[in-house]
């Protein structure tokens, strides 16, 4: 059930009609100011006297603006389609408008064949939903007193991506895993100025998460609780007199996490009921939940291994060590993926098999399944669980004990991916846990994790963000802020970043690679990859086209892992 929202409109502080999430077909959600607002931006309306196909081009352009209910893209209609005309019936996102004219028989009237590549549509609340598909109208125009107008066209909202970059910012609402107190990013896509961000935000924060994401999160607010609007720099809530203080501590740790990210300064004063959201916090920052931080700060170490010849290896600025024991020395491992405390999910090879395994790099260690196949494991946040595909097409999750050592295996629910084909080659869960990237037969794909009440893991609401890459990739790794990079085996574009929702796929530099681009690796300040000839390392903020070789592993082609 959506949360209610009152809107205080008896409230001067509350401005809000600057923005608003893009349209969708839920009931409306947006806050609206008290005072009257404009019918039509005066910024952008038919130029007199404009050809028809120049109009029909502004038309498109405006219909990326919801401002006074897509004033500005129905004053390119004539009167009577304008009042016609239902924008919200859908949103699609296309590379780009062409326009092809149509025969007519009356000088006063045209006609143009309007078609598109849709790469993706906006669902309610502002998600952004990857698609795949043509896009083909008409659009019939009539002369109004002298100028062009559009008479005729279909219902729904339809413009290009460049009006999304332009128009729109993307920022995270925060909700928290299904399975523990660890914050999730459900990506949204907002219109409008940074005065009325905040409360558009915590409108989306109440009415819960996106319909794709729901599966792996959970709501720890009541459906009875209600933004009452900000007063005098205060947002006031209602209707959680019976949260428990845990849960008004975590929501507390939502709101200030999803404020934050979107630039709205500290501290934050918030009240529920007419008491303080939090006891003893009359404002709040995110040093006060920062064990909630949902990214790690870009400046933070991550330690660094690589797996050479079946070693692995500890890195340093300066030399490249073994580790000790039996995975620094054995030379028969294939994969592994190492946590910042030391604890080791790898692969083995054993004969003609491979054998999974799972403990501490310099300690004990336990075996687990074996198989002809067993893909690069990839460990839940906490740790303690570790994913792995076997034999090309089954996911299974080994957990293991804290107290015994015992290692647990179960297999994943996959039959959503049963409709793609090719094997799963790669597999690696978000640092929340949440969302699992994989490649199957060299294209990305996403799927939300969700966790059944018996327990079963599913993949479900499964999606290719990247269709671009037509089939290449052969390596990925999610990035501190949400994204995925992925190395293919493409010498134009050989290394990509990919939004999560799939809005945006972009090339990163690429001056000195050599594909294929095997392996990939992402800490929160740096991107490691290995190449045909080594394994290079690139600054995530930096201008330079060139990556380096990683110093202590000069002439060393080995495979990164970060150990995030």
């Amino acid at each position: 059930m959506k949360k209610r929202l009152i809107a205080a409109l008896a409230i001067p502080a509350l401005v809000l009609s600057g923005c608003s999430t893009l349209p969708n077909n839920s009931d409306p959600h947006i806050l609206r100011s008290f005072s009257p607002q404009p019918e039509v931006d005066p910024a952008v309306g038919p130029t007199p006297g404009q050809e028809a196909d120049l109009l029909v081009r502004e038309f498109y352009s405006a219909a990326a603006i919801p401002s006074s209910d897509y004033g500005a893209a129905r004053s390119f209609l004539s009167p009577e389609a304008a009042q016609n005309w239902d924008p919200e019936e859908s949103t699609r996102i296309v590379d780009l408008i062409e326009l092809t004219s149509q025969n007519t028989t009356r000088s006063d009237q045209r006609a143009f064949t309007v078609r598109g590549s849709v790469i993706g549509s906006i669902a309610s609340g502002g998600s952004y939903v990857p698609e795949n598909s043509g896009y083909e109208t008409t659009i019939r125009m009539e002369q109004v007193d002298d100028e062009w107008r559009i008479t005729d066209l279909p219902d729904g909202v339809v413009f290009e991506r460049t009006e999304l970059r332009n128009h729109y910012q993307p920022l995270p609402v925060y909700f928290y895993r299904q399975t523990g107190g660890v914050l999730v990013t459900d990506r949204r896509w907002l219109f409008g100025s940074q005065n009325s961000l905040d409360a558009q935000l915590i409108t989306l924060l109440l009415a819960g998460p996106s319909s794709h994401l729901a599966p792996a999160t959970t709501n720890v607010v009541p459906d009875d609780a209600a933004f009452l609007g900000i007063e005098n720099g205060v947002y006031n809530f209602a209707g959680m007199q019976n949260m428990s203080p845990e849960d008004r501590l975590r929501f507390a740790a939502e709101l200030v996490w999803t404020l934050s990210y979107a630039g709205i300064q500290e501290p934050y004063t918030v009240t529920a009921d007419g008491a303080p959201l939090v006891e003893n916090l009359e404002t709040m920052t995110t040093d006060d939940f920062a064990e909630y931080n949902p990214r790690v700060a870009s400046n933070s170490v991550a330690p660094l291994y690589a797996l050479h010849e079946g070693d692995i290896l500890q890195v340093s600025a300066n030399a490249a060590e073994p580790v000790a024991g039996g995975l620094g020395d054995g030379g028969n491992i294939e994969s592994a993926d190492i946590t910042a405390d030391g604890v080791i999910a790898a692969v083995r090879r054993e004969g003609d098999e491979s054998r999974f395994i799972f403990g501490d790099i310099e300690g004990d260690i336990e075996e687990g399944l074996s198989a002809e196949t067993i893909s690069r494991p990839t460990f839940e946040n906490a740790g303690q669980s570790a994913w792995t595909v076997v034999d090309g097409d089954e996911v299974m999750r080994v957990v293991r004990s804290p107290q015994t050592g015992e290692l647990t295996t179960t297999r994943v629910i996959t039959t959503d991916l049963d409709s793609i084909e090719g094997e799963i080659s790669v597999i690696r869960l978000s640092n929340s846990g949440a969302q699992a990237a994989m490649i199957i037969g060299g294209e990305v794909y996403i799927g939300v994790v969700e966790r059944e009440r018996s327990g079963d893991f599913r993949l479900t609401n499964i999606y290719n963000p990247a269709s671009e890459l037509g089939g290449t990739a052969l390596s990925l790794d999610w990035q501190a802020d949400g994204s995925l990079v992925v190395g293919t085996s493409t010498q134009e574009a050989p290394v990509w970043r990919v939004e999560q929702d799939g809005s945006s796929v972009s090339t990163l530099p690429s001056g000195n690679i050599t594909i294929p681009v095997v392996s990939i690796a992402a800490s929160p300040s740096t991107l490691y990859i290995t190449d045909y000839h080594a394994m290079l390392q690139l600054p995530v903020e930096t201008e330079s086209t060139y990556w380096r070789e990683v110093p202590s592993m000069q002439g060393m082609r080995s495979a990164p892992i970060v150990a995030n």
